[in-house]
């Protein structure tokens, strides 16, 4: 079966929508753990790992709030962007903003790592996850995009 210009496989949607899901659960997890103390984070506190000394490093905030809500609000929306719903949207604006927040947050996870290795010294195994999630959500819709949004064919 052939799909319409700009139709996206199920494979694509499913996964898009599941790694949105996860980023938000860990998301999830880090504002609670920002929120509720550090006594609730689940990692190493010694050695190159320590989740407490990134989650409460100056690093951890960006303009005044917590890196964790901002990756909490900004996975509420790739969830329904994600969702099958949000890839069955007519809106063309829909299919933009897809793009434009997974690159925007593709930037934002690449700063966090170097702030992470270069200011903190230290890595968060849950920070790590947000990121490895974003990574290969950039990755599957940066693969569709220019299908998705008209430019040219692309294998899906």
């Amino acid at each position: 079966m052939s799909r319409r210009a700009g139709e996206v496989s199920r494979a694509v949607v499913y996964s898009t929508f599941a790694l949105s899901l996860i980023g938000l659960g860990i998301a999830a997890y880090l504002t609670f753990t920002h929120f509720e103390g550090n006594k609730f984070l689940a990692c190493s506190t010694t050695g190159l790992f320590n989740c407490d000394t990134v989650t409460s490093s100056p690093q951890s905030y960006i303009f005044g709030a917590p890196v964790a809500v901002v990756g909490l609000v900004g996975y509420l929306v790739l969830v329904a962007l994600n969702s099958p719903w949000g890839w069955r949207a007519s809106s063309y604006a829909v299919h933009v903003a897809r793009v434009v927040i997974i690159t925007g947050s593709m930037a934002f996870v690449l700063w966090l790592v170097a702030a992470e290795l270069l200011y903190v010294d230290h890595i968060c195994e849950w920070c790590t996850g947000v990121h490895v999630v974003t990574f290969l959500l950039f990755v599957i819709i940066a693969r569709v995009a220019p299908s998705q949004l008209g430019r040219r064919s692309a294998a899906q």
